[in-house]
């Protein structure tokens, strides 16, 4: 008995030993939990120790990932900063060019050659694919000259443009001297280009008469820089509008596109006439809003010799007797009468509008001149 109750003191010993070892390590873990909060929902066993370490291990696994991420977060708005920044350049660039090119001219060429190729057609059957790939060929020639020309009038005027138009990019400093003479370069050997490829004649030479007289117009050369001299200035920009425009290019469609012979209809004469009424208004009114810088360079204009109030009116007066003509010849011409009622009518209205925003121009206002020789272009 007394074996059996000494027998039992290991025991009991081993127990309570046991018991005091499952304390502290309770205690420790415990302790352990406190200082590391990643540990403290587990339960205190062996068990569930290892896997508070693993869920550590995770936590800290995913931390270095979403650092990762962090830092690639931070990388996107430096790429998308890179990105709009070169889509600015871009953008910049095109404007640039669109004030280079003077797009108010764009449109008034292409109008042109636009209207008196339609004179060319005689039946519903001519409006084929021929005749708009002709016209394509045409205006896009053309269109390569008119950047030459209105180019090398900028690059002849720099400082003269820095006073009346300080916008255009060659004044403004946005293209250097020579990124002018690229550009001019490029588009006259283009224009010739495209019309030695195209093979039509009449398209040749207009584009050759046009280089010709928008290069005397310009360049500052002895004996030429005629736009110095009012009527020489209005004889170039006659001669092309009114006359070669109209001519040349009628003919390109007649015998080249048609294979037609060529000939003169009496539209032709009167599309010839009303040009002539327009180019005499437009080589005298694009003298009135840049009448400061052609007093300060010599340029006697004859804003300049008859003053800009005299000479707007006198451009005003001489839209309105093309837009009676025309009013007139359409009635007279034509044999329709549907046609007459809607040529007659559109003459008169756009007399009426012209002469509505005429009164209301503040002449004092560079800005207000400017606008409304946009406003011609357009008309």
């Amino acid at each position: 008995m007394a074996s059996m109750l000494l027998g039992s003191f290991p025991i009991a010993s081993s127990v309570s030993t046991g018991s005091h070892i499952r304390k502290a390590s309770w205690y420790k873990s415990e302790k352990i939990q406190n200082e590391c909060p990643v540990v403290r929902p587990q339960q205190h066993n062996l068990k569930n120790h290892y896997r508070g370490i693993e869920v550590g291990s995770t936590c800290d696994r995913s931390y270095v990932v979403n650092a990762a991420r962090g830092e690639s977060s931070e990388s996107k708005p430096q790429e998308h900063y890179s990105t709009k920044s070169i889509w600015g350049s871009v953008k910049d660039s095109l404007d640039a060019f669109y004030r280079f090119s003077r797009p108010h001219t764009i449109i008034g060429t292409a109008l042109s050659i636009i209207s008196v190729s339609l004179l060319a057609v005689e039946k519903a059957s001519d409006i084929s694919p021929a005749f708009f790939i002709g016209l394509l060929k045409a205006v896009t020639a053309a269109l390569f000259m008119n950047v030459y020309i209105v180019g090398l009038n900028q690059l002849s005027d720099v400082q003269i443009d820095k006073i009346n138009k300080p916008y255009l990019p060659l004044a403004s400093g946005e293209y250097s001297f020579g990124t002018g003479v690229l550009i001019v370069t490029s588009f006259l050997i283009l224009s010739f280009g495209l019309a030695w490829m195209v093979g039509s004649w009449p398209l040749f030479w207009a584009l050759f008469i046009s280089f010709v007289l928008g290069t005397t117009y310009s360049i500052n050369l002895p004996m030429l820089r005629w736009k110095r001299f009012a009527v020489l200035a209005a004889m170039c920009i006659l001669v092309v509008r009114a006359i070669i425009v109209q001519l040349a290019f009628f003919l390109h469609m007649q015998t080249y596109v048609y294979k037609r012979p060529a000939m003169f209809p009496r539209s032709l004469a009167f599309a010839t006439a009303f040009m002539g009424f327009f180019s005499v208004v437009i080589a005298l009114f694009k003298d009135i809003p840049d009448i400061e810088g052609d007093k300060i360079f010599g340029i006697r204009s004859f804003s300049v010799r008859l003053g800009q109030k005299r000479v707007f009116w006198i451009c005003v007066s001489l839209l309105e007797i093309a837009y009676g003509v025309s009013l007139i010849a359409a009635g007279v011409a034509s044999s329709c009468l549907w046609s007459k009622l809607i040529t007659g009518l559109g003459h008169a209205l756009l007399a009426l509008i012209l002469w509505y925003h005429a009164k209301s121009v503040d002449l004092k206002s560079k800005a207000a001149i400017t606008s409304f020789y946009m406003f011609i272009w357009k008309s």
